[in-house]
């Protein structure tokens, strides 16, 4: 595989609008099969979600529960298409994956009112990783949007501490549209990283430390998007188009600016 290829494919992708990255990325997959793997690990996209076939439950999928074209489920432990010495985690990372699975969902209810989560621990030398995703989308009809967070993290055990490190990413698309007022859509993603030392007693502090740290980074990343993102496009729609007359907005602009110089002299 040739670095510049990569490096190619994702300027390229980072170009492209972020509501078509699933079906770009399959395109680039296909003219450079040798990028697959490299691409579908490091590039984000909205999550897909599927059916558990012995609870019935639905889950998200993402790289971290992949192994070549089957996803482990988080409710059974089991690959759907089945797979043969599938590395599984062990049996106290999958007891904290299933305590984490629970805690996110009632932090989904609370939050999002709806929509589908999924947590996925795996082994490391020196501590586990794992992720978080969270998947809300609106019903479709002329307005539609969507929120994929991906929370990927890894714990370190230290003594009486555990040092962590998490790397969220944010996937927001909003779309609307009519005849007055024409199409809109407003797409993009937001990745943060933070690094902590937390103090641990027992594997259940683990979860309730990694709760908190995605609680916490979503809320900041959630007033972002808030603030900044969509405060700025408010700002720069405002300016581009305005609801009063532009003979009265050069008025009240004089008037301003005659006040100001008023108040100077």
């Amino acid at each position: 595989m040739s670095s510049d290829q990569f490096d190619s494919a994702l300027d390229l992708l980072r170009r492209l609008p972020p509501h078509s990255t699933a079906a770009n990325l399959n395109r680039i997959c296909a003219l450079a099969p040798d990028l697959t793997e490299e691409l579908l690990s490091s590039v984000d996209q909205p999550l897909q979600t599927r059916q558990c076939k012995k609870t019935k439950r639905d889950y998200l999928l993402c790289d971290y529960n992949r192994d070549g074209d089957s996803y482990r489920s988080p409710w059974s432990n089991e690959f759907y298409p089945e797979v043969e010495d599938a590395e599984m985690p062990s049996e106290r990372v999958r007891k904290m994956e299933v305590r984490m699975g629970e805690a996110v969902e009632v932090y989904r209810e609370l939050y999002y009112e709806g929509g589908v989560s999924s947590a996925y621990f795996w082994d490391l030398d020196d501590g586990f990783a794992g992720v978080v995703l969270l998947k809300k989308t609106t019903p479709k009809s002329n307005s539609e949007g969507g929120w994929d967070s991906i929370h990927v993290f890894e714990a370190t055990d230290r003594a009486r501490n555990a040092h962590y490190k998490l790397t969220s990413t944010v996937i927001l698309r909003l779309s609307t549209g009519n005849e007055a007022l024409g199409d809109m859509d407003l797409s993009g993603n937001m990745t943060r990283q933070v690094e902590q030392d937390m103090p641990v007693q027992d594997d259940g502090s683990h979860i309730v430390n990694v709760g908190k740290l995605v609680e916490d980074m979503e809320l900041k990343m959630r007033n972002l998007l808030q603030e900044v993102y969509f405060g700025k496009a408010k700002d720069i729609v405002g300016d581009l188009r305005s609801v009063q007359p532009l003979t009265e907005a050069n008025k009240e602009k004089a008037s301003h600016q005659e006040m100001i110089n008023s108040m100077k002299r």
